[in-house]
């Protein structure tokens, strides 16, 4: 099956790109720069498509700028949130409509293909806060991009019902180079440690039983 995987560079679409590798998917790998502080996760997807002999396109997105004012991800005078996260400093990260751009971003680049299928690495723990992850917008989604490529090709999130740390579990069982993975929304040299995706990082890894390679700011590597 060719499918066009959208990958940030993170955790969950990193292990989603070898997830379907695994499952015997030719896989064309797909990124968005779209302003977002943390650009450097977009060295890292980079690093995968290479590792996994997957083509790979970086799409700019950064024209979208001035729409996406207010979300601590893309403006700099919006704080990211710090420690667990809550409905509140779930809120402040939201781009909105950010997924549904994308994936008909995909869906163009799929029919071009002649793909068979558009990929997303969403998870559980997103359905709460982000409309663009729920399990509804997927089918929905799926159903408007058929309609809008005359085509059947399919939108695949295999871990809409799971949890960041059973995406952790599997991608450990698959060999997943984690440490060349990114999460903090900061953008600095390192993994901050603070913000709440660098929490809820290090509260995965944990939580699976898996040895947390991330180098987070003050600390050595573990």
């Amino acid at each position: 099956m060719q499918t066009i995987a959208i990958v940030s560079g993170g955790v969950d679409s990193i292990t989603l790109a070898y997830h379907l590798k695994n499952q015997g998917h030719s896989l064309h790998l797909l990124s968005f720069d779209y302003g977002q502080r943390h650009k450097k996760e977009l060295q890292f997807a980079a690093y995968h498509a290479d590792q996994l002999g997957a083509y790979h396109d970086l799409v700019d997105l950064t024209c979208l700028y001035p729409i996406w004012l207010g979300s601590a991800l893309t403006d700099e005078t919006v704080s990211v949130p710090t420690g667990a996260y809550t409905p509140e400093t779930l809120a402040v990260t939201v781009v909105p409509n950010r997924n549904a751009i994308m994936t008909a971003i995909a869906y163009a680049l799929a029919s071009t293909d002649s793909a068979d299928a558009v990929a997303l690495g969403v998870h559980s723990g997103d359905h709460a806060i982000y409309p663009d992850c729920r399990p509804e917008f997927l089918q929905a989604m799926e159903t408007a991009m058929q309609l809008s490529t005359d085509s059947s090709i399919q939108l695949l999130a295999p871990f809409r019902h799971m949890s960041k740390t059973e995406i952790i579990t599997l991608g450990n069982s698959l060999d997943v180079p984690f440490v060349h993975t990114w999460s903090c929304y900061q953008g600095g040299a390192t993994h901050c440690g603070t913000c709440s995706t660098c929490v809820e990082r290090r509260n995965s890894f944990v939580q699976a039983g898996v040895s947390d390679p991330t180098h987070y700011q003050g600390e050595e590597t573990t």
